[in-house]
């Protein structure tokens, strides 16, 4: 299995980083993906990525909660399009990029700039994307659309819309679609919608720590709980667990070169 989505090198497993990497093998976790957030935790990823070359793979980018009521904020996209172009370590992706209106949408121009930035950046340095999406699927509809036909690729974090949603997006790109614990939440509803997308379409992530799956849910994430998200989309699919991990993981390589 791949966690496309784990923010393990945050403070939150300063205590036990080691502990939590072992139990993500054991579980059978192959590799995960570092989506960046900002300046603040950046070198935590990439020492992170330095010590485990093989199996934690960064990338760079730009949350869009960062640029909120941030006067820095240039200075911080200014800083992701240095990284572009040296890295301490090799770069897998441009993320986590995109808009978040969950909390307000008085900063959204200032988000969709930079998200217009950093995609720019992706098919300048031919890179797949990681984009957040948080109540403002119509406006990432509008983003994305005016990529169409630009080679544009990656995955949609915590994809929490519906089918028809996820068909229109998939028209502006080589898109997946990340699907971590909530997927496992009773009344969640994302199994309608995984049931109707195809495997080759999907990612596994955890999103550690956030979004933990049942039946671990309440408790701090963890790469190993990507196991959780893997079944129920097994159960959903009629499937097995281990065409689940194989279908995912192979689409994974694909789209991150791994």
């Amino acid at each position: 299995m791949i966690d496309t989505h784990s923010h393990i090198y945050s403070e939150e497993f300063d205590d036990d980083r080691a502990e939590t990497l072992q139990r993500a093998w054991d579980a059978g976790v192959e590799m995960m993906l570092l989506p960046d957030i900002d300046s603040e935790s950046r070198g935590r990823m990439f020492a992170l990525a330095q010590e485990h070359p093989t199996r934690c793979k960064a990338m760079v980018g730009l949350h869009p909660t960062s640029v909120n009521d941030n006067p820095r904020w240039q200075e911080e996209l200014d800083m992701v399009e240095r990284l572009m172009r040296e890295a301490p370590t090799p770069l897998y992706g441009v993320g986590e990029i995109g808009l978040d209106l969950y909390w307000s949408r008085d900063f959204y121009n200032i988000q969709r700039e930079v998200l217009h930035a950093q995609l720019e950046l992706a098919i300048k340095y031919n890179k797949p994307v990681v984009i957040h999406t948080r109540d403002a699927y119509t406006e990432m509809l509008d983003a994305v659309a005016t990529y169409r036909g630009r080679g544009l690729r990656g995955v949609f974090h915590a994809f929490a819309a519906d089918v028809d949603m996820a068909r229109k997006l998939l028209r502006n790109g080589e898109f997946t679609f990340g699907i971590g614990g909530v997927v496992t939440f009773k009344n969640s509803g994302m199994d309608r919608v995984v049931v109707d997308l195809p495997l080759e379409l999907l990612l596994l992530e955890t999103d550690s720590p956030y979004l933990t799956p049942v039946p671990h849910r309440g408790k701090r994430n963890e790469p190993a709980y990507v196991e959780f998200v893997c079944r129920k989309i097994a159960e959903i699919h009629r499937t097995t667990p281990e065409r689940v991990d194989a279908v995912t993981t192979a689409t994974a390589k694909e789209i991150f070169s791994l």
